[in-house]
């Protein structure tokens, strides 16, 4: 029964290249055509496959709408937060996860620091998007008439000296982000709170959510706290993994 259902399933990404006959199914499984037949079949009546009016089959409709039902059934939360434990149990810092709805960036998720001083950051609260490390990899993915849409109608507060000023120069941070993959906040948004960050990204390789690691200067100093990105960026590696499909769910690397 295993062997037919690893059969079956080998059909999927064949079907996937484009449609295919019958024989071309048998060649690629080393079957008989017989075999194939009744595998094609079975994948028909569930809507998997697709036989067209050339005799060819190609993936069914039912096959796409139970992917999109996964994907939109995906909470990118549970998934994460094992890892930003971990994370935290490693760093002793806070951990945020954070994800861009209806023009905001939102956190979704947080692990505390170990450490007495804390931060003021709330689940569900938003980001000071201009500033903040996981706004700027959220919106750094998204097309470029968005990022500039975006850019021009936002606020730019200056919470510090180290604040972005204006559209022009968050347009020129988002470029940078978007080319290195990861973002930083040192003292954008408060004097003394440094940030590390890194994207979360689906299947399709676009970015779903973005996590950080955050801590005061009185706990360790944006250059100590920048020797984490690595560590940052695999925990992000191993959600996205989990999240996309790609690797099953395990200890994110040390």
């Amino acid at each position: 029964m295993s062997q037919t259902v690893d059969r079956a399933l080998s059909i999927l990404p064949l079907l996937a290249e484009g449609p295919a006959d019958l024989g071309q199914v048998a060649d690629r499984l080393g079957v008989h055509k017989s075999t194939a037949l009744r595998l094609l079949r079975t994948l028909h009546e569930h809507g998997m496959v697709y036989r067209q009016s050339d005799q060819r089959y190609r993936l069914g409709a039912r096959l796409f709408a139970l992917a999109q039902e996964a994907m939109e059934n995906l909470d990118v939360r549970e998934i994460a937060h094992a890892h930003l434990l971990r994370l935290n149990e490693k760093c002793g810092h806070t951990v945020h996860l954070a994800v861009y709805e209806e023009n905001e960036v939102l956190y979704i998720d947080k692990v505390e620091s170990r450490y007495p001083v804390r931060m003021y950051s709330r689940i569900g609260k938003p980001v000071a998007i201009t500033v903040a490390a996981v706004a700027k990899l959220l919106l750094a993915d998204l097309p470029e008439y968005e990022r500039r849409a975006l850019a021009e109608k936002l606020d730019y507060p200056m919470y510090t000296s180290r604040s972005t000023p204006h559209a022009t120069a968050f347009l020129q941070e988002l470029a940078k982000v978007r080319e290195q993959g990861w973002a930083t906040d040192l003292g954008g948004h408060e004097e003394s709170i440094n940030c590390v960050a890194a994207p979360i990204r689906g299947a399709d390789g676009r970015v779903v959510a973005a996590m950080s690691v955050s801590a005061p200067n009185v706990v360790v100093t944006a250059d100590e706290l920048l020797t984490l990105l690595p560590l940052v960026r695999r925990t992000a590696d191993a959600i996205s993994g989990e999240y996309s499909g790609r690797t099953p769910a395990k200890d994110t690397p040390a």
